[in-house]
C-alpha cells in the first residue's frame, strides 16, 4: 500500500522506475481539496501510469462542477454514495455581523483593538482576496500570515509551522486549511465571506472546538451573501445570533434574505430596462440612418447623370 500527496509521489515516478502493473485499487481522499491546491495535472499523470482494470475509489466533501468532471474522466460507471453531513458541535458559538462589504476589514480591526489575537484562522474563499487581507492585516500592526495554493509545500509548512508555535496569530486561509489541518488550540474562526456550500462552513468553523474544547465563529454577512447564509441558518436549523456592529462603523443593512432572494429572481428574468431600451433606440436609430443612407446613395442627382 502506497500512501502519498500527488506531488511527493511523481516525484519517486521522476526518480525512479516504479512498476504499477500490479494496482488494484487508486483512492482520491479530500478530492475537492486536491483540486483546490492545484494538483488536477499530477492526479491525471498519476492515473495515466495506472492499469485501466483497477477500481478507483474518490471521497469528496463537496461536489462542484471540477469534481463532477475528474469524476466522468477518471471513474466508470461509478456508483454515488452520499453521507449527511454532521452539525458542529454546540460547543462552538456561533455568531455573525450583518454589514457591507467595506466594513469587514474595519469590524476584523475593532475585534483585536483591545485584545491580540492568538491562534486565530481567518477563512476567505479566494486567494486573491486571502493575499489581500494578509496584507492588510500586517499594515495594521497584526501578526497576520497567508496560506493558500499559490505556495510551494515548503513555504505552506513553513507557514502552519510559525502558526503553531505562536509567532503568527492570524492565519489568513482559503479552504484547504478547512480540513487535514489538526490543531487542537484554535480560539476563534472568522469567515471573511459566507461559504457556498454547508458542508464548507461546518468544516471551517470546525477548526476550533476540538478536544472537548470550547470556540467560537464569527461570520461577516454581506448584502449579497444574506440568501447563503439563511440556507446555512436552515440547514443548522437555528438562527445563528446576530451581533450589533459598532455605530460608529455607519449605518449597515437589514437583515432579510427573502427580500434578496426576490430581488435577485426578479434581476434574472427581467432584462435591464434603462439599457435594453436605450439600446434598442440606439439600434432602430441607426437602422433608420442606415436606410436613408442607401436611399441617398441610390438615388443619382438627375441633373449630373452622363449617358454611358
Amino acid at each position: 500500500m502506497v500512501i502519498a500527496t500527488p506531488g511527493r509521489l511523481l516525484s519517486h515516478i521522476n526518480l525512479y522506475n516504479i512498476d504499477f502493473s500490479g494496482v488494484k485499487y487508486f483512492i482520491l481522499d479530500e478530492a475537492d481539496r486536491m483540486l483546490d491546491m492545484g494538483f488536477f495535472d499530477d492526479i491525471m499523470k498519476i492515473e495515466k501510469l495506472l492499469p485501466k482494470d483497477r477500481q478507483t475509489i474518490m471521497f469528496s466533501a463537496t461536489m462542484p462542477p471540477k469534481i463532477q468532471q475528474l469524476a466522468k474522466t477518471i471513474l466508470h460507471d461509478p456508483e454515488e454514495i452520499t453521507i449527511a453531513v454532521a452539525r458542529p458541535p454546540e460547543t462552538i458559538l456561533q455568531t455573525a455581523y450583518i454589514c457591507y462589504e467595506s466594513q469587514k476589514i474595519e469590524i476584523v480591526k475593532q475585534l483585536f483593538s483591545d485584545k491580540k489575537p492568538n491562534k486565530v484562522i481567518l477563512f476567505s474563499g479566494k486567494k486573491q482576496k486571502v493575499k489581500e487581507i494578509a496584507k492588510t492585516l500586517r499594515k495594521m500592526g497584526l501578526s497576520a500570515d497567508a496560506m493558500h495554493s499559490d505556495l510551494e509545500q515548503t513555504e505552506r509548512n513553513s507557514v502552519m509551522h510559525e502558526f503553531r508555535n505562536e509567532r503568527v496569530d492570524i492565519l489568513v486561509a482559503t479552504d484547504i486549511v478547512s480540513r487535514g489541518i489538526d490543531i487542537d488550540d484554535i480560539s476563534l474562526i472568522i469567515n471573511f465571506d459566507v461559504p457556498y456550500d454547508a458542508e464548507d462552513y461546518v468544516h471551517r468553523i470546525g477548526r476550533t472546538a476540538r478536544a472537548g474544547d470550547s470556540g467560537m465563529a464569527i461570520t461577516f454577512v454581506s448584502p449579497d451573501e444574506q440568501l447563503r447564509f439563511s440556507r446555512i441558518e436552515k440547514f443548522l436549523q437555528k438562527n445563528i445570533y446576530k451581533i450589533p456592529v459598532p455605530p460608529e462603523l455607519g449605518d449597515v443593512p437589514e437583515y432579510n434574505p427573502e427580500k434578496r432572494r426576490k430581488e435577485g429572481r426578479k434581476h434574472s428574468d427581467k432584462p435591464q430596462r434603462g439599457i435594453g431600451r436605450k439600446r434598442t433606440q440606439e439600434s432602430t436609430e441607426k437602422k433608420a440612418q442606415k436606410k436613408t443612407s442607401k436611399k441617398t446613395q441610390s438615388r443619382p442627382d438627375k441633373n449630373n447623370q452622363t449617358g454611358s
